[in-house]
């Protein structure tokens, strides 16, 4: 009777690190998910700031122009 106590509380803690340890690989592939969308959105909106800066300049060469 004493063994099947001590093996149900070994059981029950070993299940209880299991779940830990399953938490805390979520939470790093969760961080390394978030790390790409972002470094992928930062991507997207410097390639769009730097199409701003071209049309910009166009539009400032364009303007010259029309001023002489």
């Amino acid at each position: 009777m004493t063994k099947t106590i001590a093996l149900s509380f070994v059981l029950a803690a070993s299940l209880g690190l299991a779940a830990c340890t399953g938490g805390a690989e979520n939470n790093t592939t969760n961080n390394a998910v978030n790390a790409v969308e972002n470094a992928a959105e930062n991507a997207m909106n410097a390639a769009e700031n730097a199409g701003n800066a071209a049309e910009n300049a166009a539009n400032v060469a364009n303007n010259a122009a029309n001023a002489m």
